[in-house]
């Protein structure tokens, strides 16, 4: 063993970088991590560049066992990290020996963890990135128990900091929405209304329970471009946030796109958690 060792799979563990950037011409999602800003931090952490792959847990963490002494990080959703039986700081970088197991245990609030590894998880990419698409089957498959997974070569040592100060994950977020390109089909705005996150949300779409919007067109739309963020309303008139794995065409109106720095929290909203949408200033 020289790579790194799936011990636990969690309930889905990925490989996750920065994802496949100006394909969507050719049908191919974005992908990537959800939460981009806690996979660059974790990467830093060690000492990777910010694009290099590492691993997405939800929810209920991974363990990992290590072939090679190497300077790990976890960051993303709080949870309890430990290196064999010892606890071990989240949001900091972590020297494990090699044959020693990171444990990753179930997220106390939010809904992701990321894990880096210094030289980053070396899978072959596949259209440019290393990512799982889990709706187009691009990339890896979804990690389970005895997959080892090959590691780069390390660039540098790890970040000089004791701790990264880490991102509060609320149980009610604020997302701020821009205007999208088909709110004028709609009677109502999402803005300043409450929604809750539904346990129908993966990497593809955030599906949200709560005041339905209200169609003042009901033509038919030809398929549109899409992107991360957007908000569909389908014919339930209840919203779905695009997340990474969304398809790069979609025929539901758009009612606004989540603004680019607040689409973390959409992707760190575990089923139960509230969303309120504001105006955002352009």
């Amino acid at each position: 063993m020289t790579g790194l060792v799936i011990v636990r799979p969690g309930l889905l563990t990925t490989v996750q970088d920065l994802g496949r950037r100006g394909l969507a011409s050719l049908a191919v999602p974005p992908s990537g991590a959800a939460d981009r800003h806690s996979l660059r931090l974790a990467n830093r952490l060690v000492g990777n560049g910010e694009d290099r792959a590492g691993l997405e847990a939800t929810l209920l963490g991974v363990d990992v066992a290590c072939g090679t002494d190497r300077w790990l990080a976890v960051t993303g959703a709080p949870s309890p990290v430990f290196v064999d039986d010892r606890p071990a700081a989240q949001y900091a970088p972590v020297f494990v020996r090699a044959g020693s197991v990171l444990r990753i245990g179930p997220a106390a609030s939010g809904l992701r963890t990321y894990l880096a590894v210094a030289g980053g998880v070396a899978v072959p990419p596949v259209l440019g990135s290393r990512s799982t698409d889990v709706m187009s089957g691009l990339g890896p498959a979804p990690l389970t128990a005895g997959a080892e997974l090959p590691l780069g070569v390390p660039q540098g040592g790890p970040a000089p900091v004791d701790l990264a100060p880490p991102a509060a994950i609320p149980d009610h977020a604020t997302v701020r929405l821009l205007p999208g390109p088909r709110a004028d089909w709609f009677a109502d705005s999402p803005v300043g209304r409450t929604y809750t996150v539904t346990g129908e949300s993966n990497r593809v779409g955030v599906r949200l329970d709560g005041p339905a919007l209200r169609r003042t067109r009901h033509d038919e739309l030809p398929s549109e471009g899409m992107l991360s963020g957007a908000v569909q309303v389908p014919p339930s008139g209840l919203p779905v946030i695009l997340l990474a794995d969304h398809p790069t065409t979609g025929g539901y109106p758009v009612v606004g796109v989540v603004h680019p720095d607040d689409l973390w929290l959409v992707a760190q909203a575990r089923p139960g958690t509230l969303l309120t949408f504001a105006a955002a200033r352009r």
